[in-house]
């Protein structure tokens, strides 16, 4: 297992821009798996034939990654950013960026021999990005409106925990990569028609799984995420919504959606029997692309199975690797008993 994890965060790939994470994903399953497309909008659908096609399961999981976009060029050189997707301007500060995958640059931050008021918050309005440009016709011979910008941070691991950004959601892409690798090396089928969907543009409003949840038109879809843990160190208990280290995360309900009963408990009832550690997600904030899929064609049923992340949305989440692990365990299971359906 994370035979990919690490190379997949690694890529930089915001909303709009995850091509480098698609022909990756492409590359390491074309062999693995009977067909391959990308859609129009960018999606990734590979598909393996079940020993049952009377029914159609779809596993999908979101390429793209928070991350920020150039808006403004300034007289100075300096770059104007918006975010692409929920980042807190609070984990911005001084924090070193890549544009493009080529060009560093550093956020501004006042030092604090400088700035008096701490607890004051940068709005996106008054940050800015340093590349070491010395005036804007400089600036404008190497970065352009819109072009990406992503944190710039390499993978580490220790022990049983991994940091690194973009957890959220190449720990879903990685899971199904492993998926797929698991009935190639073991020479199994899924019980079921089985549809891998690697799609776009979930950080700015669901939209790539809409468009392959109607192209594919699944019996049910399995939602892989990475999702909030919340348990800070500065956090009560009560505002944890996942904890590291207590295995994979299934979901009942979040923002915009009540998950699909029969499959949650079947879920439950699936991790129980095989041992495998679970937890559930207790806070309901936040959403996925279930909200989008259960409203798309005549409504896909849904389940969400989830890595837990701490530091979330940030240059340095932190995953625990067993959590990871519990995640492909389960998927494995799943997708070969075929009574997600029953």
């Amino acid at each position: 297992m994370q035979k990919y994890l690490k190379e997949l965060v690694e890529i930089s790939g915001i909303s709009g821009k995850e091509e480098k994470v698609m022909l990756f994903i492409k590359k390491n399953i074309q062999d693995k798996v009977d067909s391959i497309s990308v859609d129009n909008v960018g999606n990734l659908i590979a598909f393996k034939k079940g020993n049952d096609s009377s029914k159609k399961i779809m596993f999908a999981a979101h390429m793209d990654e928070v991350g920020l976009m150039v808006t403004k060029i300034y007289d100075d050189g300096t770059l104007g950013v918006a975010q692409v997707g929920g980042v807190d301007p609070r984990v911005l500060k001084a924090q070193r960026l890549k544009i493009n995958d080529e060009i560093v640059a550093i956020l501004n931050s006042t030092p604090i021999h400088l700035d008096h008021n701490l607890t004051a918050v940068a709005g996106y309005d008054s940050i800015k990005a340093y590349a070491g440009f010395k005036n804007k016709d400089e600036a404008k011979l190497k970065v352009k409106i819109g072009d990406m910008v992503t944190f710039d941070v390499k993978y580490y691991e220790n022990n049983e925990y991994a940091v690194c950004k973009a957890f959220d959601d190449r720990c879903g892409c990685s899971a199904m990569m492993d998926l797929i690798d698991f009935f190639d090396s073991e020479s199994k089928k899924p019980f079921y028609d089985t549809y891998f969907a690697f799609v776009v543009q979930e950080e700015t409003g669901l939209r790539g799984s809409g468009v392959a949840g109607f192209s594919i038109q699944p019996d049910a879809a399995v939602i892989l995420e990475g999702t909030t843990a919340g348990d800070n160190p500065e956090l009560e208990k009560t505002s944890w919504a996942t904890h590291l280290g207590d295995g994979a995360v299934l979901t009942f309900m979040h923002s915009g959606v009540v998950l699909d009963k029969r499959i949650f408990e079947y879920l439950v009832e699936t991790a129980k029997r095989n041992n495998i550690k679970h937890q559930f997600k207790m806070r309901t904030a936040g959403g996925t692309d279930a909200a989008r899929l259960t409203k798309t064609v005549d409504g896909i049923p849904c389940a969400v199975i989830s890595t837990p992340c701490r530091y979330i949305h940030s240059a340095n989440s932190i995953i625990n690797k067993n959590d990871y692990n519990s995640v492909v365990e389960l998927i494995k299971i799943i997708s070969v008993e075929g009574r997600i359906l029953k």
